[in-house]
């Protein structure tokens, strides 16, 4: 009788996913920024940013120089961390402010469903709905977000998050591995103006070189600063984490993730498909797991990388959870200093429906191949607004001083290039040579002394494209479109707004528009 007991108690532990050792298992701490680019942190030698926190992580773990998002905008990024598939094989959650598709599980459901406990403080996924039959489904964990703080500037949030992450840790049992999400809304628009050289004490020269396609003015130069004030407040919190960390006596055994979601909040980048779009800064930190630390690693990172990596090292194989199988791969290999058995030689990234501005609320679709050479692209719409129709106001970008001057310079007559790099229509294909030329001004597509490489480049993505069953190139791409919004404010924006209807919502700047 009494072996019987036993028996059935080990399978009940076994089968309710208490059969992992949590003692053994890492703890997993991601740190995610909103909008921050690559190269934007002190340790990829950007002189103007101050960031100890990432710093500390990278130079005691890992420091990335190409991890990519494969699609540049909040909600559609997080859903391929949060999943491990590429962007465009994930439904409705492909596009920005979607509904989560039911089918798709989540890493941190499954960590949860195997004994983790999981929670996240401010931005988790967003913004969009997920519900599961009927009720919210929360994707990340449980919600932190009670204690708040007084910001030192206007617009960023009052959320505390190192305190929301106190009373966490203070819920955990002793023996339990944790899965903690800190989402910040910085450096997210908007900004106090001036508050990186009012408060921060930053000077516009500090700023060795602003991107040729911006104007190099005091007023962007100050929107630059403005921006770094906010990453460098995020990134206190961070400090302040890794502190309490080592303070509790967990940091050896957590695996430190920090990163972003997509490119900074300037016209050219954030929404769009370039290099400097989808690139982004990545550390990773494992004192117990992470051989010769301090390395840089200059391999081919995806967001679609995280979640197998994660489920790998919490000790789950496929067999234990059921999610859908993953575009990416276990980084285990790379921590443990071995050799990575199948390296990328490129990465695909792309976007279809981001934010809103359009008539019928079509999207814009891209696919695009990065090598450490080359950048090809294909618009698939080029007779549509990449940024959104003038008439509403490019929806597509945040309102900003950059974004305001550029816009004025083309209104006076004085300059349209700017205009042209941000919000101008784009042709069919686009090539750039990004080792010479890094913010892909000159595309030589239509070159014919590089045909041969521009077709070898579009097969090659087309192909793994078709192999992966992206509806884009398998004749099924209208279907991105179709999907509607989550929220009730920009559905059929463009058509309502050209109606003269007068509609709230963050992202139009009323003196920006184009009439």
């Amino acid at each position: 009788m009494k072996k019987t007991v036993v028996l059935l108690l080990w399978i009940f532990l076994y089968s309710s996913g208490c059969h992992f050792n949590n003692e053994k298992r890492p703890n997993i701490l991601f740190v995610i920024s909103d909008d921050q680019s690559y190269p934007h942190t002190s340790i990829y030698g950007t002189s103007w940013i101050k960031t100890p926190g990432f710093d500390r992580v990278a130079k005691e773990g890992l420091l990335f120089t190409h991890a990519y998002t494969t699609n540049a905008k909040c909600s559609p990024s997080r859903s391929s961390i949060l999943t491990g598939r590429n962007s465009w094989l994930l439904e409705e959650a492909t596009n920005h402010v979607p509904h989560f598709p039911e089918k798709f599980t989540t890493f941190p459901e499954v960590l949860q469903e195997k004994g983790y406990k999981t929670g996240f403080t401010g931005k988790g996924w967003a913004p969009g709905k997920a519900m599961i039959k009927g009720k919210q489904r929360n994707l990340i964990g449980q919600v932190y977000r009670d204690i708040k703080l007084d910001p030192p500037a206007i617009f960023i949030s009052d959320v505390d998050y190192f305190e929301n992450f106190k009373v966490f840790l203070n819920e955990k049992s002793e023996q339990q591995s944790f899965f903690f999400w800190v989402g910040g809304h910085e450096p997210h628009r908007a900004y106090e103006y001036e508050v990186g050289i009012n408060k921060g004490n930053k000077s516009t020269d500090e700023i060795d070189k602003v991107p040729e396609f911006w104007p190099d003015s005091k007023n962007v130069r100050t929107d630059m600063l403005d921006y770094a004030f906010e990453v460098e407040y995020f990134d206190q919190h961070l400090v302040k984490i890794i502190s309490e960390l080592e303070k509790r006596e967990l940091l050896e055994n957590t695996i430190i993730v920090v990163t972003s979601d997509n490119g900074m909040p300037f016209p050219r980048i954030k929404g769009q498909v370039y290099p400097f779009d989808n690139r982004l800064p990545l550390a990773i930190r494992w004192g117990k797991g992470i051989k010769n630390p301090g390395r840089v690693i200059n391999d081919y990172f995806s967001f679609s990388d995280f979640a197998p990596t994660f489920l790998e090292l919490a000790g789950i194989t496929e067999e234990d959870h059921e999610m859908e199988a993953f575009s990416g791969k276990s980084w285990k290999n790379v921590f443990h200093n071995l050799p990575d058995e199948n390296p990328r030689e490129y990465m695909i990234i792309g976007k279809e429906r981001h934010d809103v501005g359009r008539e019928n609320d079509q999207g814009y679709p891209v696919r695009g191949i990065v090598t450490k050479q080359y950048f090809y692209s294909q618009n698939f719409e080029p007779n549509r607004w990449p940024a959104g129709n003038p008439e509403t106001g490019y929806l597509n970008t945040d309102g900003s001083p950059t974004k305001t001057e550029i816009l004025n310079l083309r209104r006076e007559g004085l300059n349209s290039n700017y205009w042209n790099y941000a919000f101008g229509k784009r042709p069919q294909e686009e090539l750039y040579e990004i080792e010479k030329d890094p913010q892909c001004l000159e595309n030589l597509a239509g070159d014919e002394s590089y045909a041969a490489l521009k077709n070898q480049l579009q097969n090659r993505l087309i192909k793994d494209l078709r192999e992966q069953g992206d509806p884009r190139v398998l004749g099924d791409g209208d279907v991105f479109d179709q999907y509607p919004y989550s929220g009730e404010n920009v559905k059929n924006f463009y058509n309502r707004y050209m109606n003269g209807e007068k509609i709230e919502t963050h992202w139009v700047n009323p003196s920006d528009f184009e009439k």
